[in-house]
């Protein structure tokens, strides 16, 4: 029960702004859904009718603050799940992006082409890997006491020689490129995992270094908000990579796209946004609907920690995952047809 206190307030607040701009986006999300032609009524509602949105933004972001601390509540439990979901479809996006630069490279077109540069993205990629695996031990487990996190960095080591190994087997053969870059994701995310632990951690350095507020934590922090609105805009725009069946005719040729038809999914385009605004809000809390975070702070809180060590997991098992199923499910059609 919040009795009027500080700390409790401090958080509602955050999801009362959050639910305002999660009923926007949702809105927007529905109305907006299915829309397949460019000059179609909803198209010009998607990018046009500015006025209308600059009147029903504000509006819905007043409505939660005139509802019962009950509501908001069970809304903050709810953005656990919305803001899960956006991590998930951030990870599937990037995925999917590093798939796709790896088959341009190498294409039949491009292969020799783009040989070296393949080599040399890899080769820097996998280097700055390990400098940050050597920084987080330096930093992060000073000594032996410090097991969990001696853990977190010894594992995301193991992932990235599980993912170079299952990537360069001769069924798979998808080359150096997705498990450098992969490994550059899945590094980032154990630091960003490591530098969320509280300030108060005698393993953390680097948050005890930087426990006082001055202007380069205010640059961290505004530079990190930043960041969460790019992540979410190019997410948002990258619909295609979740279309696992093309559209085909009745001969089962695939469909090429007329001019008029839209670039991306407008619906899927504000679905991310609204469960950007629950994981915009899960960050400023620390994931801790009961505590609200530091001034200046962001996603800092064990649970905070341990939301990004599973997305880092989660993000290897869906990795591997696009690199075996395609032999499994060939192997299955073959059983099924010797059958």
């Amino acid at each position: 029960n919040c009795k009027g206190g500080e700390n409790c307030l401090g958080t509602e607040g955050v999801l009362r702004v959050s639910l305002g701009c999660f009923l926007f986006y949702f809105v927007m999300f529905l109305s907006t859904l299915g829309t397949s032609k460019t000059h179609s009524s909803r198209d010009r509602w998607h990018s046009g009718w500015w006025s209308a949105k600059l009147i029903m933004w504000p509006s819905l972001t007043i409505i939660p603050f005139l509802l019962p601390s009950t509501i908001i509540r069970l809304y903050g439990e709810i953005a656990h799940f919305g803001a899960g979901v956006f991590l998930l479809i951030q990870l599937i996006s990037v995925i999917s992006f590093i798939t796709w630069l790896n088959e341009c490279y190498q294409s039949k077109k491009d292969a020799e082409r783009c040989h070296v540069h393949v080599m040399l993205l890899a080769t820097t990629s996998y280097t700055v890997c390990i400098v940050g695996l050597i920084l987080m031990y330096i930093w992060y487990a000073p000594d032996s006491s410090c097991l969990l996190n001696i853990f977190f960095i010894t594992w995301t080591l193991f992932l990235l020689q599980l993912m170079t190994s299952i990537a360069l087997h001769p069924k798979v053969n998808a080359g150096y490129l997705t498990p450098a870059l992969m490994g550059l994701y899945v590094v980032f995310i154990c630091w960003c995992a490591i530098r969320s632990e509280p300030v108060g951690e005698s393993c953390n350095r680097k948050a005890a270094e930087s426990n006082r507020t001055d202007w380069l934590t205010i640059i961290s922090f505004v530079v990190a908000l930043l960041a969460m609105v790019i992540a979410t805009f190019s997410t948002g725009i990258d619909s295609q990579c979740f279309q696992f069946k093309k559209d085909t005719n009745n001969q089962g040729e695939e469909v090429e796209e007329e001019e008029d038809d839209v670039p991306y999914g407008y619906g899927f385009f504000h679905f991310v946004f609204a469960t950007g605004a629950m994981y915009f809000a899960m960050l400023l809390i620390g994931w801790n609907t009961h505590h609200p975070m530091k001034k200046w702070t962001i996603d800092v809180g064990w649970t905070s920690t341990w939301v990004r060590i599973v997305n880092e997991w989660l993000a290897v098992c869906v990795y591997i995952w696009m690199l075996v199923a395609p032999i499994i499910l060939k192997s299955k059609r073959q059983m099924t047809t010797e059958t």
